[in-house]
């Protein structure tokens, strides 16, 4: 399972009372140490960056363990991921080897931008949620809310939660919404290490009142009321005796804990050690002394410790590995579902073909060496075995990006250190050794011939911000091209490349992600050495407002052959469908079409003609055949797709992408000769009436936007807004949290000018503010590329020169031929 939430709301600290109950570490540190955050640097900026694995083995007490299962001991396979927005890539690394996800959630901040994220990921990979509603302590010790306000805002944040959960819902899964009296919601705190779930609370009052817990569980929330004059429960809010009643959740759970805070924190001696005495409380020997905070964390984590009710909610409520991957393994699996390798999966075989996704690399304590951690859906893998080890271009029955290599070593990942082990049957998460060099991010392991590869990840954020990086000595650059291909291992994410140019780019998702990859790269990777960077530059998409203006026409260098292609805007719905993979090339075409032709309003029969997407096979960028009748065509199909892939890549305007451009092909005239009409022939010819199309369908270039979600008190918004408008942000909506000061604003910011915003923000906020950015989609930037002195002719007069090509975009003469 794995820990997933908003940024800062508490998950390597909750992850920590975990640990300290398989007696990891010890229970006075748990809260303060983070075991997760093994690196240094997350441990001075206290967030998480790389999600970190843990497996660990708990023996239930023989009364605690529920109904149904047959032994009292269980393994956990426990990860914790980061919240921060920037490293959502490891969130998706880390949910694909898992089944079953704790999403935690602060009871004062409620569900966040970045908690949506992490839960359609979450729902997307067929990961069943269960929730922790954390940081109690502040609502009793910041808020003082009173017991009924605190229910009202926990049913809020459930709420809430439940909303996006129904959002995306999944057949298959069944309906995985959060219900506290299904014990499927803890409240608690991670930092004071306290936690219940409703059966604790349900165990302790059967006996008084002589019903069965599970009948309890259910009245112990909504709309459920105790009558204690008429003994009797109902669901009005007046008793027998007309006076209004309290609900049952704040009269037998919320109340008996404020009281219990409020006593030892005005210090009430008397009250509270009588309270001790009936809820048997012991305090030892130095704890007798202790007094306020030190003696509330010693008091509830006696009463109410925290690992217990999250180990009951995630044993009971999450599936193991047998029940998850058989509804699970449609999303995993590419090949058909019903080979060995499908099956086993299916199963949860151990004895079966072993079947391995090793999701992400991490760093191992000899420099420049990796581990390849992942999950076995199959078989068994051990030290020493030989395997196939299949990279993510590998395709069934062909050899590239095949390794058949032995395993050297298993281990356990044990947060920061690693346990070696001989094997590790199907279902769990393990760490290899000396596979790093076979595989680059992602791969599949398997001993059967005819397995397929396990679906790579897909990622919700794009590595939009770019930096070149160079050595400041030219002797050092063999080094950074190794430190560079490390780095490009290391995070799932970070997509290293070299320019024509000759410049090496490293990309990223945001400001922090790069920093972060930055001192990776020049501590770990380059031993050092001193490295200079550029300022960070912004990926932009070429593409076109309007239908090309004439018939643009090319003729091949022989003159033998003439291209007639036009170029017009694909529309936003379309483009956007493409990018998530709604339409893909790979899908059915009559199924395509009649989707094309249902939603997107296109002709029936152009749809079925598409030639093929682009850039790489799988872009926004449509290439449509609408010629009647013509001879040869097909035979040019392969020259005009290639070149089609190379244009779509490389715009007319500054070498960027395309997008969101659909070419058609109108007429073409060959040569009857095969040899006068081959590839050298085709592809040039075809690559320049592309851009003439381009660049007569009124060229313009695109610009990434981030939505930014600022939380901040009333008094801060002046600033936002100030600092938004002077970066051509703007807002589009700003609401009260109910039941707090806070404000949440949210905007959209463009991710070139988004450069230095968070310090920014905090200096015209003193401080209050705190930003979180996401890619939200692209828009058209301000003004036409042809005539100078606007934004975007500005971007790409500097983009040409920062590529080192000819000033000034080229002149359409130089692509469009006349008869």
């Amino acid at each position: 399972m794995c820990v997933i939430a908003h940024v800062d709301h508490g998950k390597s600290t909750l992850t920590d009372s975990l640990v300290a109950a398989a007696g990891i570490i010890s229970q006075a540190n748990a809260g303060q140490q983070r075991f997760t955050d093994t690196r240094a640097d997350e441990q001075d900026r206290t967030i998480t960056i790389k999600s970190t694995g843990v497996s660990l083995y708990y023996e239930l007490a023989a009364d605690k363990v529920p109904k149904g299962l047959p032994s009292n001991e269980f393994l956990i396979n426990l990860i914790d991921s980061p919240g921060h927005v920037d490293f959502s890539s490891e969130v998706t690394a880390a949910l694909r080897i898992t089944d079953g996800a704790l999403v935690v959630v602060d009871c004062v901040e409620s569900v966040c931008v970045q908690t949506e994220t992490v839960l359609r990921q979450a729902l997307g990979e067929r990961v069943k949620p269960v929730l922790m509603v954390n940081k109690l302590d502040r609502a009793f010790l910041e808020l003082q809310l009173e017991p009924e306000e605190a229910y009202q805002t926990f049913s809020k944040t459930i709420e809430s939660a439940n909303v996006i959960i129904a959002t995306y819902r999944d057949e298959l899964l069944g309906d995985v919404q959060v219900y506290p009296e299904k014990g499927t919601v803890a409240f608690g705190s991670g930092l004071h290490g306290w936690g219940f779930t409703l059966t604790r609370f349900a165990e302790m009052y059967a006996a008084k009142f002589g019903i069965e817990k599970e009948k309890l569980l259910g009245k112990l929330w909504g709309e459920n009321f105790y009558d204690a004059v008429g003994k009797k429960w109902t669901t009005k809010a007046t008793g027998s005796d007309g006076k209004p009643l309290k609900r049952t959740f704040v009269q037998f759970v919320m109340e008996p804990l404020t009281q219990l805070v409020r006593g030892i924190m005005q210090g009430e001696k008397e009250k509270y050690e009588k309270m001790f005495k009936s809820l048997n409380i012991v305090l030892k020997g130095e704890e007798k002394d202790l007094v306020e905070k030190p003696l509330l964390k010693a008091v509830m984590k006696k009463f109410l410790p925290a690992a217990e009710a999250l180990l009951e909610m995630l044993v009971m409520h999450l599936p193991s590995p047998h029940t998850a991957q058989k509804y699970r393994v449609e999303n995993l699996y590419e090949g058909p579902m019903d080979d060995e390798a499908a099956t086993a999966i299916r199963n949860c075989d151990p004895n079966g073909p072993l079947m391995l996704y090793v999701s992400k690399m991490v760093p191992s304590s000899d420099k420049g060496r990796f581990y390849g951690f992942g999950r076995v859906f199959a078989g068994t893998v051990a030290t020493g075995q030989k395997v196939r080890i299949m990279g993510t271009n590998y395709q069934h029955g062909k050899k590239d990006d095949l390794h058949i290599k032995s395993i050297q070593r298993t281990v356990l990942m044990m947060g920061r250190y690693v346990e070696s082990i001989e094997n590790v049957p199907a279902g769990n998460t393990v760490g290899l050794v000396g596979v790093d060099t076979y595989i680059l991010k992602t791969g599949t392991i398997t001993t059967s011939e005819v397995a397929h590869n396990i679906k790579s990840l897909k990622f919700s954020v794009s590595p939009v911000v770019r930096v070149a990086v160079e050595p400041k000595n030219p002797a050092d650059l063999p080094k950074l091209v190794e430190g560079l291909k490390r780095l490009s291992r290391s995070d799932p994410l970070v997509q290293c490349t070299i320019e024509e140019s000759g410049e090496h780019i490293v990309a990223g998702a945001g400001e922090l992600h790069l920093e972060i990859c930055l001192k990776d790269l020049q501590e770990d990777y380059c031993g050092g050495m001193e490295l200079k960077t550029s300022d960070p530059v912004v990926s932009y998409r070429e593409t076109v407002l309007g239908t090309s203006n004439q018939i643009c026409l090319s003729k091949s260098p022989n003159k033998h052959n003439r291209l007639y292609v036009t170029a017009e805007p694909l529309g936003d719905e379309l483009a956007i469908a493409i990018e998530d993979g709604k339409v893909t090339p790979r899908d059915d075409p009559k199924t395509r079409a009649r989707l094309m032709s249902d939603e997107f309003g296109w002709n029936n029969d152009e749809a079925k003609k598409i030639w093929c997407f682009g850039p790489e096979g799988s872009g926004a960028n449509l290439l449509v055949d609408v010629t009647k009748a013509v001879q040869y065509l097909n035979e040019i199909k392969d020259s005009f797709v290639a070149a089609f892939a190379w244009s779509t890549k490389e715009g007319a305007l500054c070498d960027e992408n395309m997008r969101s451009v659909r070419f058609n092909i109108h007429d073409v005239v060959l040569h009857t000769d095969a040899i006068h009409r081959g590839g050298g022939q085709i592809i040039p010819t075809a690559r320049r009436v592309l851009y003439a199309a381009e660049l007569t369908a009124q060229p313009a270039l695109q610009e990434p936007v981030y939505l930014v979600e600022i939380q901040c008190p009333e008094s801060a918004i002046g600033g936002i807004y100030g600092v938004l408008n002077r970066r051509r942000g703007h807002v589009f909506s700003e609401s009260q949290r109910a039941g707090t000061p806070l404000y949440t604003v949210k905007a959209y910011l463009p991710v070139m000018e988004s450069f230095g915003f968070t310090a920014d923000l905090r200096s015209h906020t003193s401080g209050q503010a705190f930003p979180q950015c996401v890619f939200s989609h692209w828009q058209n930037l301000q003004g036409d590329p042809m005539t100078p002195g606007n934004k975007a002719s500005e971007v790409i007069t500097n983009t040409r020169k920062r590529k080192g090509l000819k000033e000034g975009i080229p002149a359409l003469d130089n692509f469009l031929d006349k008869l």
